[in-house]
C-alpha cells in the first residue's frame, strides 16, 4: 500500500465495552482501506472464559493480551502498513504498551456516558462480555492524558456518523488514507 505520510500509522479504537469499536473499526477500514483487526480476537482462551462467566480482568490477565495488540500493531508498522485494530486499553499502563515503540499509534477514545452504553450493552448480542463487567470497566477506566497520542470522540451519533468524525479529527481522507492538505 503506498503511504502519502513519512510513516505507517495504526489507529487503535479504545474505549470500554459497548462504545462501538469494533463497528466503526469496520467503517473506517472499509474507508481507509487499511487492514482491521479485532483486539478481542486475540484474547486467551481463558480471558474469554473468565469474562464469559463474569468476572473482571486484571492487569495479569490483560498482559498477554496487551502484548498480542502490540505485536500485530508493530508487524503492520514494520510492514509499512497502516492499519486499525480494537482495544479497550483503558489505563494509560496498559497504552503505553500497546504503543512500546513511542510513535506510529494514535488512539481514538470512544467517549460516551455510562448511561448510554449500557443501554447499547443491553441490546447486544452474541458478545463474551455480559453487561454486568461494565462497571467494572469503568472503574478502571483512564481517559487518555493531554501528553498521550489520543482524539476523543463523543459517540451520541450513528456509526456512520463518528467515522465521519474521527476521519476530520485526524485528517484523513476516505478512500486513500491520505492527510488532507490545507
Amino acid at each position: 500500500m503506498e503511504h502519502p505520510r513519512a510513516r505507517p500509522e495504526v489507529l487503535v479504537l479504545m474505549g470500554v465495552a459497548g462504545c462501538g469499536k469494533t463497528t466503526v473499526a469496520a467503517i473506517l477500514s472499509g474507508r481507509l482501506d487499511w487492514p482491521f483487526e479485532e483486539g478481542d480476537a486475540l484474547h486467551p482462551p481463558a480471558n474469554v472464559e473468565k469474562m464469559r462467566s463474569g468476572h473482571p480482568l486484571n492487569d495479569d490477565d490483560r498482559k498477554p493480551w496487551l502484548e498480542s495488540v502490540a505485536t500485530w500493531i508493530e508487524q503492520c508498522l514494520d510492514s509499512g502498513s497502516d492499519g486499525l485494530i480494537t482495544c479497550s486499553a483503558l489505563k494509560r499502563s496498559y497504552r503505553e504498551l500497546i504503543n512500546r515503540r513511542g510513535h506510529g499509534v494514535t488512539f481514538v477514545y470512544l467517549h460516551g456516558s455510562r448511561d448510554l452504553i449500557a443501554e447499547r450493552l443491553a441490546t447486544r448480542h452474541g458478545h463474551f462480555m455480559p453487561a454486568s463487567l461494565l462497571d467494572s470497566q469503568f472503574a478502571t477506566l483512564e481517559e487518555p492524558a493531554p501528553d498521550e497520542p489520543a482524539v476523543r470522540v463523543e459517540i451520541g451519533g450513528s456509526p456512520s456518523a463518528i467515522a465521519n468524525d474521527i476521519l476530520k479529527k485526524l485528517g484523513l481522507q476516505a478512500n486513500t488514507g491520505k492527510k488532507e492538505t490545507p
